[in-house]
């Protein structure tokens, strides 16, 4: 198949599964186009049957802002003409399903390409809900030949928001456990001796709680010897710093900024923890499995169907710090149940997330997409 792919490509969760997955679909023989507005966070080095384009905005005094769904749907139909695109896969309804959807129709009927358009979360959580949206993208849905969520939470909350015509399919996020190992790391660059390595990944957004890794880790730090390894960008990363300055913690506290090869830090990591408003799937915690690292999340959204609860790791109510922060401690100072946690969230990531049963969820999707758009 040619396949084109459309996504986010900053360090969200939904830029990284766009582009694992188009790495996948490549090494099994698919051709892929992927059309963003830079190349893709994950998309490093040279990769056979991968093709990257770029999009040009224009800037225009006319315009307040530069018309990126435009100029991006102008785009996507150039490169889907030029290499006769059999599907496009949208990752995100806004803009990105719409644009493909907008690029679809310029084209001539018979090189027209199938949509599949796969949800990540603040897409129907936030954007999608809002009046000055709702419309354009239960439209851009509705016109999708097929609709895919990242987990059971977040398929259940676009049906009941939208009350689509059609089905939403539910095909998870996924791991590569080839790259994502349990392998031994050296833990020198983070931590002295024994201290406790404990982790936050993310972009540092409002609904990732960023302050409150930072008070749950004070009340760590006051009972165990450990570091705080915060990775990633975003606006409320000088507020966590602040919080740390008020707490007395800073100097326990190590920022890495925007990290590409999560899985040569994941494994050095005691406990990772996640205490997002909501999440739609988790990316960062089934990494952080497949490494044999326990994991600490909240009890909201889609986290619930990749963290078992007291198996790989420890579930608690949004805001709830001093359980969190008495269940990290439970775990970081009991080595016996962390080791017995890691052993259970590699083998669940494995079973349930695996990078090759979840491509061949999307690639049998496709089939039956372009069966019936062909006929």
């Amino acid at each position: 198949m040619r396949i084109g792919i459309t996504c986010h490509p900053s360090a969200g969760g939904s830029g990284i599964l766009a582009t694992e997955l188009g790495i996948a679909l490549a090494e099994r023989g698919h051709t892929v186009h992927f059309v963003t507005f830079e190349v893709p966070f994950r998309l490093k080095g040279f990769h056979t049957n991968i093709y990257s384009h770029s999009v040009d905005v224009a800037a225009y005094p006319l315009f307040r802002t530069p018309p990126s769904a435009l100029t991006l749907a102008a785009k996507i139909c150039e490169v889907a003409e030029e290499h006769e695109i059999d599907l496009w896969h949208a990752h995100y309804a806004i803009p990105n399903a719409a644009s493909a959807l907008f690029a679809q129709m310029m084209l001539p009927e018979a090189r027209r390409y199938a949509i599949v358009t796969t949800l990540h979360g603040t897409d129907i959580t936030l954007v999608g809900t809002d009046p000055s949206f709702f419309r354009i993208t239960k439209f851009a849905m509705e016109q999708s030949q097929a609709v895919t969520a990242v987990s059971r939470w977040l398929t259940a909350e676009t049906e009941r928001e939208f009350g689509l015509t059609g089905r939403v399919r539910t095909i998870y996020n996924f791991v590569d456990p080839r790259k994502f190992t349990d392998a031994p790391v050296r833990r020198c660059h983070f931590a002295e001796g024994r201290e406790k390595i404990v982790m936050h990944i993310s972009n540092f957004r409002p609904v990732k709680r960023v302050t409150d890794v930072v008070r749950v880790f004070k009340r760590i730090a006051d009972r165990v010897p450990a570091r705080l390894v915060m990775v990633g960008e975003g606006p409320e990363r000088m507020a966590a710093v602040g919080v740390a300055r008020q707490l007395g913690v800073a100097d326990n506290i190590r920022y890495l900024g925007d990290y590409e090869n999560m899985e040569e830090i994941l494994p050095c990591a005691d406990l990772v923890i996640q205490p997002s408003e909501h999440e739609s799937f988790g990316l960062v915690p089934l990494e952080a499995m497949a490494c044999r690292v326990p994991v600490l999340a909240t009890r909201s959204g889609g986290i619930v169907e990749v963290v078992e609860d007291g198996v790989t790791g420890a579930l608690c109510e949004v805001g709830d710090i001093e359980s969190m922060a008495a269940r990290a401690i439970d775990i970081l100072t009991d080595e016996a149940k962390a080791r017995e946690m890691g052993v259970r969230g590699r083998e669940r990531a494995l079973h349930l997330f695996n990078r090759e049963d979840i491509v061949a969820q999307y690639e049998a999707l496709y089939a039956e997409v372009l069966d019936a758009w062909r006929r």
